[in-house]
């Protein structure tokens, strides 16, 4: 005889006999009404996956990443392999592809039924790119933006550079250079302290609403170590301009403050110094400016190279003469710049070798010296010549934009212009 089983249901036992005991006397089981929903029997086959409903019209927007080409973005977006390639073809006939940059933006649209409709491709500091699907393929229209200027004034203090007290006001590190260039004749940037400041009025240029850079800085005032210098930019009647002192003086002298930028000094001019490599105390006639390997050397003011060559000592070198007493020269290069040559005339502030450790050097770095008539003189005392000042209708003209620009010194980091209103706002 089969024995009887146990089966648990909701808090009680029942049995389960064999169904033959029962023959003739079965009554169908009639679920009771009374019992609540929850207590009916559920089977697994009755149960379905609700259909999904349609999205509505909408639109994503994807950002370009590193790495990204627009290919890459229109496939993350939906496009099929060949959709993809044909539209990148066609916007590559209206629009600059290489200007794509990470943190530009892709639009795309999407129709209820899941199709993209349209694509809208932001180029920062270009433009925009739209796309709109028509019966053969899309349509591409380009809308590059307007390019303008803007007098912009900026102002900032020294904390540990003027690199981060630039950049920490928003503006870009290309900024840094234009400003130490503007005082490069007066100001040793080697030096700088905490507490200096600055400010400038500055032509800034967009495409639309979108920055691109710098045009000449109009005017500049800058406080080191309690001393306060002024610059203002001037144009002369043969289209050449510089920038001069409130008084009409050039700041622009005959030499450099120095020969290369925003290294450090790691030794001066002195009658007696230890020497590393020797171990003997013997003159240090120039100053050493501590650089890596490659660092731009210029010529400190315009000259002739007389002498190109290689020492035991000097390592390579090149002497340039600027007057008929004055010589510069710049040691332990690691290469010089293609062309510098005996009888080579060279500017201001062009390139004629790289920071190097030739010679006798225990690490990277420039002697540069002065000599006059054969005297060594300390080049971070020497003192320049400076050019003559502006004279009659250009000095009128001069003093009318000194009293504008100053005004504009004055305001603190400002923008003195309003935008146009954008075409539309896609993103």
């Amino acid at each position: 005889m089969k024995l009887l089983s146990l089966v648990k249901r909701t808090g009680a036992f029942a049995a389960v006999v064999p169904a033959s005991l029962f023959l003739g006397v079965i009554t169908p089981t009639i679920p009771d009404a009374s019992l609540p929903p929850a207590h009916l029997p559920v089977h697994y086959q009755d149960l379905a996956a609700p259909a999904p409903a349609a999205l509505p019209a909408h639109s994503i927007v994807l950002t370009v990443e590193s790495g990204d080409t627009l290919d890459s973005i229109l496939l993350d977006g939906g496009f099929d392999r060949t959709e993809s390639a044909r539209l990148t073809r066609e916007v590559a006939r209206v629009a600059d592809l290489r200007r794509l940059r990470p943190g530009n933006l892709v639009r795309f649209h999407y129709q209820s039924d899941g199709s993209i409709d349209s694509v809208q491709l932001k180029i920062t500091g270009w433009g925009e790119v739209d796309a709109v699907r028509d019966d053969s393929g899309f349509l591409v229209v380009p809308q590059q933006a307007s390019q303008h200027e803007i007098d912009t004034a900026i102002s900032g203090r020294i904390e540990s550079s003027l690199y981060d007290a630039l950049t920490a006001s928003g503006e870009g590190p290309q900024l840094v250079q234009q400003l130490a260039d503007v005082f490069q004749w007066d100001i040793d940037f080697f030096a700088l302290q905490r507490g200096d400041s600055f400010s400038l009025v500055v032509r800034k240029k967009f495409a639309g609403s979108d920055p691109i850079g710098y045009g000449p800085i109009r005017a500049a005032r800058f406080t080191h170590s309690g001393q306060t210098f002024e610059a203002f930019w001037q144009e002369a009647p043969d289209g050449h301009g510089g920038y001069y002192g409130r008084n009409g003086s050039p700041l622009r002298k005959q030499f450099l403050k120095a020969p290369l930028q925003f290294t450090r000094i790691t030794s001066k001019f002195s009658k007696s110094r230890w020497h590393p490599i020797l171990h003997c105390f013997r003159p240090h006639n120039g100053v050493d400016y501590g650089a890596p390997v490659g660092t731009p050397v210029m010529s400190t003011a315009d000259g002739v190279v007389i002498e190109v060559g290689k020492k035991r000592g000097e390592g390579n070198y090149i002497r340039i003469r600027h007057t008929a007493r004055i010589d510069t020269y710049y040691l332990h290069l690691s290469r010089f710049t293609k062309g510098i040559r005996v009888g080579r005339k060279v500017t201001q502030g062009e390139v004629i070798g790289y920071v190097g450790s030739t010679g006798l050097a225990t690490g990277p770095h420039l002697d540069y010296r002065i000599s006059d008539h054969g005297t060594w003189l300390d080049p971070l005392k020497f003192k320049s010549i400076t050019p003559d000042p502006l004279r009659a209708a250009v000095l009128q003209q001069f003093r009318a934009n000194v009293m504008n620009l100053s005004a504009k010194l004055a305001l603190r980091a400002s923008q003195v212009a309003e935008f146009a209103p954008k075409r539309r706002a896609l993103f």
